[in-house]
């Protein structure tokens, strides 16, 4: 690209898109071509098309008489490579060079922005390209064709006499070419088809092809703009202390100390919180740290992990919501021997890389905010009910996100800054400190579940699952919390890829005391891929029967998944001899509209110290826009997830959560770190997604290889090293 790249700001559940809904055209401020797309949200809003230069439709392509292209991209990009692979769809079927497209980040507004596969605007649930796919093709296609018609029309040829090439139309016939830029003014005034001819799989030029990513260079040099980056003139900087039990109150503080640190100017005081604003950021940590603050804990001071652990175990003999039933489960299991188990997984944190941060404005005439947020409608909505301003006097500027994983995803951050900032006079940026973003957060859920199953022949006959957890769902998104059943917390559970003649799933709601819960780089998959596939080991062994061969067995109505088993058994060497205690585990799963296998390899020492050797991986995505996209994607999931198996739990004492940094809340390190590779399966299906498949699939591949290489079934994560050196299961 000519410049330097930067979002420019401006001043599983798939929907039916009928076709006419998709091509709207126009004429764009300043000329050229405006192209739009309507996206019907989950609302069933449909919007018509003007020819008003300031008509803004759900998401639209601007193509400019020099030939620039720029797309209004409502999705974020928060490292998963999707502002390069939308601009990549879109290229292939408009038929320009990469380098003309520039992507702007869309301004809040769910009606016109609207994430087609989840009904509002939000960035989650690895639906980026899975949404956007078809209506980007049919939009690039369908303004390649306005274009060539209108060049055929100078021409006095027929249409089907002409092609594109690199941003022009070419009459192969005479040699005669036009730019598209030379054709918009014209191509603008014609009606849109209503049936665009897409490319097919084998004329694709770009997609599937390895495309450099668009954003590296300038986060490479520093260009590029995250929300911690964001300085408005007159700036002043912030950090804050928010109580250290859930639901506790400031009693009192005594401030003196910290306003005789040089650089600090103000302290906010509200009821659950104290913020220190400064000259910069780190006079506002000392003065911070100097506060002495009284709290008031309030009814959780004295929750506990075991007590929580406690209410969920008695949730789970409860009979729950039925979220799935086929066959006669009770049955079967009454007249077999079962097998039983009991699962658990812990509170984790997300601890993304860029601090939560968050830069406020607010006036008696509006707010402005600067921020890197998943879902700015919803950071636009919370700062316009805090400050009683109307919607539209909220101004949201969406930057480059350094890490989401869910945490971003919530707006609690951005409500405490606007709290804040109504104290503040000027902008005021609010950063969290490590501490208390591990400490005062929102956590992915705990859960606790029992299975019960029986075996005949070598293979799974009936199988009982019950979880027991809070439900994410029913706070974010009430409308989705259904006849107590909250879709995330059993996904995957629901949809076993096993052949099961009797499955029976139930779901048990059980909040728990003193924490709250949100998502975290996929919170059902990742509970449920590796509670289900190591009980699925467990079984195996019951059976007497190899792991990979088990599964092979009863994946007969999953053909794709199959495949992803045996490519993935092959590239590992399963079967091959390993050292004294190492050993291979396996997975498998179906999520997100991908599938994955993945072989995990590891050596256990004699004090129970884990080392993963090596990790394989084969997916079946779909059609893949960028194969590089993919393998990072899915080598960073599975490291995210290992880090969680391996080293992370959120725990609590007297209400307090007990981690506060990377000290006692672990990353995995370099030199930790094994071997990954990833397979590509090659695939004419429609894209799934691939942001968080990665991370479910390291946990249960992990346990099945630990218990090949030492006998110890684990049953709960955080790994229990010393469970694994005493060689049994605490």
């Amino acid at each position: 690209m000519s410049e330097p790249w930067t979002p420019r700001l401006p001043a599983t559940r798939k929907m039916p898109v009928s076709r006419r809904d998709f091509l709207k055209v126009g004429v764009a401020a300043g000329g050229g071509l405006f192209l739009g797309f309507a996206i019907p949200s989950a609302r069933g809003a449909k919007l018509g098309v003007a020819h008003d230069p300031a008509f803004s439709p759900n998401a639209f392509i601007r193509i400019a008489r020099t030939g620039a292209v720029t797309l209004i991209m409502p999705q974020v990009e928060m490292g998963q490579g999707v502002y390069t692979s939308i601009a990549v769809i879109l290229a292939e079927e408009l038929d320009v060079r990469l380098a003309t497209v520039t992507l702007e980040a869309a301004p809040p507004n769910d009606a016109l922005y609207g994430n087609p596969a989840l009904g509002f605007q939000v960035t989650g649930g690895s639906t980026s390209i899975r949404a956007f796919w078809m209506p980007l093709r049919r939009a690039g296609a369908g303004a390649r064709a306005m274009l060539i018609a209108a060049a055929a029309n100078d021409w006095k040829v027929d249409p089907a006499a002409c092609g594109t090439a690199a941003g022009e139309v070419v009459h192969a016939a005479s040699g005669r070419r036009l730019s598209y830029g030379s054709l918009v003014d014209r191509a603008a005034r014609l009606k849109p088809p209503a049936n665009p001819t897409l490319k097919t799989p084998k004329e694709f030029r770009m997609i599937g092809t390895v495309v450099p990513r668009l954003d590296t260079p300038d986060k490479v040099t520093g260009k590029a703009l995250f929300g911690i980056d964001a300085l408005p003139p007159g700036v002043k900087f912030a950090t804050l202390m928010a109580s250290p039990v859930l639901g506790g109150k400031v009693i009192r503080v005594d401030d003196a100390a910290a306003r005789a640190i040089p650089g600090v100017r103000q302290i906010v005081v509200l009821d659950d919180l104290v913020a220190v604003v400064a000259d910069h950021t780190w006079a506002a940590k000392q003065g911070l740290d100097a506060l002495n603050i009284v709290w008031e804990d309030g009814p959780n001071a004295h929750v506990t992990t075991e007590e929580i652990l406690e209410q969920l175990k008695a949730a789970s003999e409860r009979s729950g919501a039925v979220a799935k039933s086929v066959g006669d489960v009770a049955k079967e299991l009454g007249g077999a021997e079962r097998v039983e188990a009991r699962y658990h997984v812990p509170f984790l944190a997300h601890a993304p890389m860029e601090p939560m941060n968050c830069t406020v404005h607010v006036r008696a005439d509006g707010c402005e905010i600067w921020v890197g947020n998943q879902v700015i409608t919803r950071a636009q909505a919370t700062a316009a009910e805090i400050t009683g301003l109307p919607k539209d006097k909220v101004i949201v500027h969406n930057h480059l996100l350094g890490g989401g994983f869910g945490r971003r995803l919530e707006v609690d951050g951005i409500a405490k800054s606007v709290r804040i900032a109504q104290k503040v006079d000027g902008p005021v940026k609010v950063i969290w400190t490590r501490e208390e973003d591990i400490q005062k957060a929102l956590y992915r859920p705990f859960y606790f579940d029992r299975f019960e199953a029986s075996l005949a022949g070598g293979k799974i006959t009936a199988w009982k699952h019950r979880i027991a957890g809070s439900s994410v769902l029913a706070r974010w998104a009430p409308p989705a919390f259904v006849n107590g059943i909250d879709s995330d917390a059993v996904e995957v559970a629901v949809d076993l890829q096993y052949d099961v003649p009797n499955l029976h799933v139930e779901y048990v709601r059980q909040e728990p005391s003193g924490i709250q819960t949100c998502f975290w780089r996929g919170v059902g998959p990742t509970h449920n891929i590796f509670v289900t596939e190591s009980f699925v080991d467990e079984l195996a062994h019951k059976a007497g029967k190899d792991p990979v061969r088990f599964r092979r067995d009863q994946l007969g109505k999953a053909p794709r998944l199959l495949a992803c088993l045996d490519l993935v058994a092959s590239k590992a060497g399963w079967g091959q001899v390993l050292p004294k205690r190492a050993g291979r585990g396996v997975a498998v799963q179906y999520a997100f509209g991908s599938y994955l296998a993945t072989v995990a390899e590891v050596e256990v020492d004699e004090h129970g110290e884990v080392y993963v050797r090596r990790c394989v991986c084969a997916v079946d995505c779909g059609i893949v826009v960028n194969p590089d996209t993919v393998v990072a994607q899915l080598e960073g999931g599975i490291i995210f997830g290992l880090t969680a198996a391996l080293h992370s739990e959120i725990t609590l004492a007297k209400g307090r959560v007990q981690q506060s940094n990377f000290n006692n809340y672990r990353m995995m390190r370099i030199n930790e770190a094994p071997k990954i590779e990833v397979h590509l399966i090659p695939s004419v299906e429609a894209p799934g997604g691939i942001g968080e498949p990665g991370t479910a699939a390291a946990a249960p591949a992990l346990a099945n290889a630990l218990f090949a290489a030492t006998g110890v079934r684990l049953r709960k994560l955080p790994v229990d090293r010393h469970a694994l050196a005493a060689g049994t299961a605490a």
